[in-house]
This record gives C-alpha cells, sequence and structure tokens, in this order.
C-alpha cells in the first residue's frame, strides 16, 4: 500500500520542517505545519503565536509542571485545549487526502492508520547548533543551550499527551539522521518509501 500520510517528527535544528516541505513537493502532497498553526487558532480561539509556542512545548522541562497549570470546572487546561483542537485537526486533514504533517504528536493520533509513515529525524548536536544559528541567529543563550531546552520541553509534552518517549525508535517507522545524510537525501529516502507498495 502507498504511504497517504507523511508524519514528520523532529529534533530541534534538525531540518524536518524543511524535510517535510521537500518531501511533500516531491510527492505533491498538501503540507501542514505553520498551516496547522492556523487551523488550531480557527479552531480554539487562542492566538496563533500562543499556539506556535505552546501546542508543542511542554510549559516547563518537567511533567510535574502541568500539575500547576490552571484549569477550568472541567479539568481542562489551555494546553488540553489547544491538544484536542490539534488532534481533531489532525484527524481530518487525514481523510482529506494526500498530506505531509509536521510535529504536533502526529505520529501518535494517527497511529492507528495504515496508510501513514511516521518519520523521526534527527542529527548531531554541532550540526544542529549550526543550522539554528545560520537560521535564526545568535541570542545570549548558547546554541546548544537553546537545543536542549527545546528538545526537552517537546519531550515532555510528547510524554504527557501520548504517554510514549519522544525520539524512541519504535514509535515511528524510520528514523534518519539528517546530519548525516543532508536535508535533500532524507526527503528523497522518505519519498521512495511513501512510493512503495
Amino acid at each position: 500500500m502507498k504511504k497517504k500520510i507523511i508524519t514528520i517528527s523532529r529534533e530541534f535544528g534538525s531540518g524536518g520542517r524543511t524535510i517535510g516541505r521537500q518531501v511533500a513537493q516531491e510527492l505533491g502532497f498538501a503540507f501542514y505545519d505553520k498551516e496547522l498553526i492556523e487551523k488550531v487558532a480557527e479552531e480554539s480561539g487562542f492566538d496563533k503565536q500562543y499556539i506556535e509556542e505552546q501546542g508543542e512545548y511542554a510549559p516547563a522541562k518537567s511533567s510535574f509542571a502541568y500539575a500547576f497549570i490552571g484549569r477550568d470546572r472541567n479539568g481542562m487546561s489551555i494546553s488540553d485545549y489547544i491538544w484536542q483542537a490539534q488532534r481533531k485537526i489532525i484527524l481530518s486533514l487525514a481523510e482529506k487526502g494526500n498530506c505531509v504533517i509536521v510535529g504536533r504528536c502526529a505520529d501518535y493520533i494517527l497511529q492507528d492508520r495504515e496508510d501513514c509513515l511516521n518519520v523521526f529525524i534527527h542529527a548531531d548536536m554541532e550540526k544542529r547548533a549550526e543550522r539554528i544559528v545560520k537560521l535564526y541567529g545568535e541570542t545570549d543563550k548558547a546554541p546548544k543551550k537553546r537545543l536542549e531546552e527545546k528538545d526537552k520541553k517537546r519531550k515532555v509534552n510528547y510524554r504527557y499527551y501520548t504517554d510514549r518517549e519522544w525520539g524512541a525508535s519504535q514509535n515511528y517507522h524510520i528514523c534518519l539522521d539528517s546530519g548525516k545524510f543532508g536535508i535533500e537525501k532524507c526527503a528523497k529516502i522518505i519519498a521512495e518509501l511513501a512510493r512503495e507498495e
């Protein structure tokens, strides 16, 4: 069976978003990354920038922080509402047709679909640090520290909502090292896998 949906999970700075976009172009698939944020904003009523910051990242570097998030009378936090909106939209996009979805626990949300290829992109710290400085510039925080913080918050968020380990190979069909293979090669590998019967 050819894969109709590709999910791209990625370490910060590994080029996962760029790889996902190239795969979508190569296959003629719809691409959802920032577009997903806009759809979640429409669905939830929350600000796009807030969703971009909160929809994939834990409020702190520990899951313990979730215990202190304000909750409404239904026991729901703002993070929970964003999670529900994201989940609903990802399920809906998967029904619409061929697509590449970047991040937002899409691999977990779509885990029961046979037509889904789940990918994890990683790279060594040096390559990722070099990439984020090139893309986003220097800040007062060292690049490695920025990478560690972003990845830690993604990991905690993923664990909280999926009860699985982010980046653990058994949660994905393939894990690729973009530092070793390069962006273009990773995109070609994924596109070829998606085409296979």
